[in-house]
């Protein structure tokens, strides 16, 4: 029975992962390289880690979230050189197929059970409990970590072995990416025509081309707020891996490569930190 719970990675999304967590029975602890974000935390009662290696020596179970920049997994002081064996390890952040099989292996030799399990939201759905979370590895395993995940999680999903929740990822990245887009563009071009956003909104709402999507984020685009629930930065890179992993099945995607693009040109006007919804500015110039 899982007990012990240590949570590295406290950013947009992780820190309120660890906040739900934090409402359960779990004995947590939790460590991110912001301490401001760590001493939020710690007025919950939860307690603070010293070191990604500190925070995972003796649990039960490790989840680790960061951007692959930041990774705190490998190495001096990182979560594999304090995990104990028979320690289930998850790695729930967005990361390129290597990095994924790299830490299998070590995970592996060190006689640690280990998940892939990145999830898929904004720092809205997290904070609510409505994540969804793609798993790779062991289904047996996986059922042992739906309870602890069901408090950040709404849709828990088991795609195949290590490897396909992070190739399936790209497949809810390449969609998100284009589908806001599409989103922008049409904004746009109505309101070149004269019409308000709140109206093209109310029609696409009313139809076939109806997503949560396209609900939430126009309004939101709508009133002018770009704050950010998913950075701009990690869409791109996001968008890069997808291109990556065309490249290597030899296929062409015309529409992702002009995507890609766009949001490479966001982030190079200095938009990276806002919220993706973000590339409609790149249109309205």
């Amino acid at each position: 029975m899982l007990k012990k719970i240590g949570f590295v990675g406290l950013g947009t999304v992780g820190v309120h992962m660890a906040a739900n967590l934090a409402k359960s029975d779990y004995q947590l602890t939790v460590f991110d390289q912001d301490a401001n974000a760590m001493a939020e935390l710690a007025k919950l009662g939860v307690k603070v880690g010293e070191s990604p290696m500190a925070t995972a020596k003796g649990q039960d179970l490790v989840i680790v979230i960061v951007p692959e920049s930041k990774y705190l997994v490998f190495g001096e002081n990182g979560v594999l050189e304090g995990i104990d064996p028979g320690t289930i390890l998850v790695d729930m952040g967005t990361h390129c197929l290597e990095t994924i099989e790299r830490m299998a292996e070590e995970a592996k030799a060190r006689r640690v059970m280990f998940l892939e399990a990145p999830v898929w939201g904004s720092k809205e759905h997290a904070a609510n409990g409505l994540l969804t979370i793609l798993a790779g590895g062991d289904e047996a395993l996986l059922g042992r970590c739906r309870e602890p995940f069901s408090y950040f999680g709404l849709n828990i999903i088991h795609i195949g072995k290590i490897g396909d929740a992070t190739r399936m990822k790209l497949i809810v990245n390449l969609l998100q990416a284009e589908m806001m887009q599409s989103l922008s563009e049409g904004l746009v071009f109505g309101e070149k025509m004269g019409f308000k956003p709140d109206k093209i909104l109310e029609v696409l709402d009313s139809g076939g081309v109806a997503s949560p999507l396209f609900h939430s984020k126009g309004r939101s685009i709508a009133r002018g707020d770009f704050s950010r629930n998913l950075a701009l930065k990690y869409v791109d890179s996001q968008m890069r891996r997808v291109l990556e992993m065309a490249d290597k099945l030899g296929l062409d995607l015309p529409a992702a490569k002009t995507v890609s693009e766009i949001y490479d040109q966001a982030v190079k006007d200095g938009r990276g930190e806002e919220d993706f919804s973000a590339i409609v500015k790149l249109l309205r110039k």
